[in-house]
């Protein structure tokens, strides 16, 4: 009787033992924390991974630490004023029957990623010719029964 409590008290004992040795080593895997999160990040433009649009990786830098995260380029985005920067537009101006462009001008609304945006900008496209579009903002008329 004494031989089995002696075997099943080092049993125990042991179990308890790997336990703990066990729980140190995943301790020791651990990154230890710095205690310092960053919180003024700034981003890079989003650079595609194949050609000027589609998937690619953006990075990140705060004090000493940096970062890359996925982002996507747009493949109808105009590259003189980059994917990050968001403008409010005005209506297109009338065609310059000189050059054969309309111009417009936007101004920034906002600027994702910390992108460094100008204020305001201008676009200018070609007169289409011969087309004039005008659009209506009603609602269309329904087909009358008689």
């Amino acid at each position: 009787m004494r031989a089995v409590l002696v075997f099943l008290l080092v049993s125990l004992l042991s179990i308890s033992a790997v336990d703990s040795a066990g729980k140190n080593r995943k301790e020791k895997t651990k990154a230890p924390k710095t205690g310092t999160e960053c919180s003024d990040w700034r981003y890079g433009n989003c650079v595609p991974s194949n050609g000027d649009c589609g998937g690619g990786f953006r990075e990140g830098a705060c004090e000493q630490q940096t970062r890359k995260m996925k982002c996507k380029v747009p493949c109808n985005w105009k590259k003189n004023f980059g994917a990050d920067c968001k403008y409010r537009f005005e209506t297109w101006a009338e065609c310059d029957p000189a050059s054969g462009l309309r111009a417009r001008s936007g101004t920034l609304k906002k600027a994702l990623y910390n992108a460094e945006c100008l204020p305001t900008i201008s676009v200018t496209k070609p007169c289409a010719a011969g087309k004039t579009k005008t659009r209506t903002k009603g609602k269309k008329a329904k087909p009358q029964d008689n």
